[in-house]
């Protein structure tokens, strides 16, 4: 067996999402990029670019992995380049798009011969947290002032529009899409390219794809663009688990279960957003607290229910741990860095990756 913790990427599972990603482009006309943002396990790119256009990037070292490792268009998005890396990020995309007004205009003189969006904030969004809401108050993220970028619009050729946040219901997104073309309809008139980001759960079990690809269809057609997606759950979702062991078990007032691995190093955003992590099936009559082997008190996965008592040894599953997990882990405390195995479509299992002290040693001075 693997020795724990590792990341296990479930090949046919992600072919599920793939195939619903491939429907929706053959359906509606709008290409798709994966957000690397969200997943860039590049191991596994090999399947997913037979299905998706290319990918979307937050920072030069994730525009530069997407044009090595990704066939397809390579998409360049930063909320801020710095001068000293402007050359590399244009010489690596197909495209570029700028946060601000004043991003486009500073880098004008050497993106001139290069493809350039700009980024819209709508003020509307679907997220149910703060931290994670791009039209949050005072929000960085993007231009607002319809007037403004009307201003220099003859600069840019697309937009970029990233307002959705784990958004299942399709009712919304229609809603919010109808307030960005009221919004910025003339704007939009102007433009040969639209993406509308991530955070469109259209891949879920019994998401709507035929009114979702009706939808995303008659925006194109209404306004001329070539529609863009950067999913990055939905492209990745329940695809993957994170495989651990049970060390100790202890009683404190609950049933308790240590594991060899950490929600804080392999499972940031669970800690972030206050989550508990998943494991299927859950539904004995035992329950456990189950924590990680970091020294952060709250370092707790969560509580579930078993069909026995755990035993040190046991090996247990948390489910949907592919999304902002492995491109967030960390050696916090030196916890052991899970490896990263995938499940082929044959059904064989490869690890891909493994991390070993150097790893630990080497990421510090």
């Amino acid at each position: 067996m693997i020795k724990t913790p590792y990341y296990l990427i479930d090949k046919s599972k992600l072919l599920r999402n793939m195939e619903r990603i491939a429907y929706v482009r053959e359906h509606s006309g709008a290409k798709a990029l994966l957000a690397l943002k969200c997943f860039a396990t590049w191991s596994v790119f090999d399947l997913m670019q037979q299905y998706m256009d290319g990918t979307t990037s937050s920072s030069l070292n994730e525009v530069k992995l997407g044009r090595l490792k990704f066939a397809g268009e390579t998409h360049a998005y930063s909320v801020a380049y710095a001068d000293d890396e402007i050359e590399e990020v244009l010489a690596h995309s197909d495209k570029i798009i700028f946060n601000s007004i004043s991003q486009l205009q500073r880098f004008a003189p050497a993106s001139s011969e290069h493809v350039r969006g700009l980024r819209l904030n709508p003020g509307v969004s679907s997220s149910e947290f703060l931290i994670a809401d791009p039209s949050r108050p005072f929000s960085r993220l993007g231009e607002w002032d319809a007037n403004k970028v009307a201003g220099v619009i003859d600069q840019v050729s697309g937009f970029m529009i990233h307002n959705n946040c784990e958004n299942s219901d399709f009712d919304l997104f229609d809603q919010m899409l109808g307030q960005i073309e009221e919004r910025f309809g003339e704007l939009l008139e102007r433009v040969e390219w639209v993406s509308l980001g991530g955070g469109i759960h259209f891949t879920g079990d019994g998401y709507p794809l035929d009114a979702f690809c009706a939808r995303l269809k008659a925006f194109a057609e209404r306004f001329g663009v070539q529609v863009y997606l950067e999913p990055g759950e939905a492209a990745i979702t329940m695809s993957s688990s994170l495989e651990v062991t049970v060390l100790d078990t202890l009683f404190n007032g609950k049933n308790l279960a240590v594991v060899d691995s950490s929600i804080e190093a392999h499972m940031l955003d669970l800690l972030i957003y206050r989550q508990p992590a998943r494991m299927a099936p859950c539904d004995g009559e035992h329950t456990y607290m189950v924590c990680g082997k970091s020294c952060l008190a709250g370092d707790i996965f969560g509580e579930f229910q078993f069909e026995k008592e755990l035993q040190i040894g046991d090996r247990l599953s948390f489910i949907d741990a592919a999304g902002y997990t492995m491109v967030k882990k960390n050696w916090f405390n030196g916890v052991q860095m899970p490896s990263i195995a995938v499940r082929q479509l044959d059904g064989s299992v490869e690890v891909v990756r493994e991390f070993s002290f150097d790893d630990f040693v080497n990421g510090l001075s």
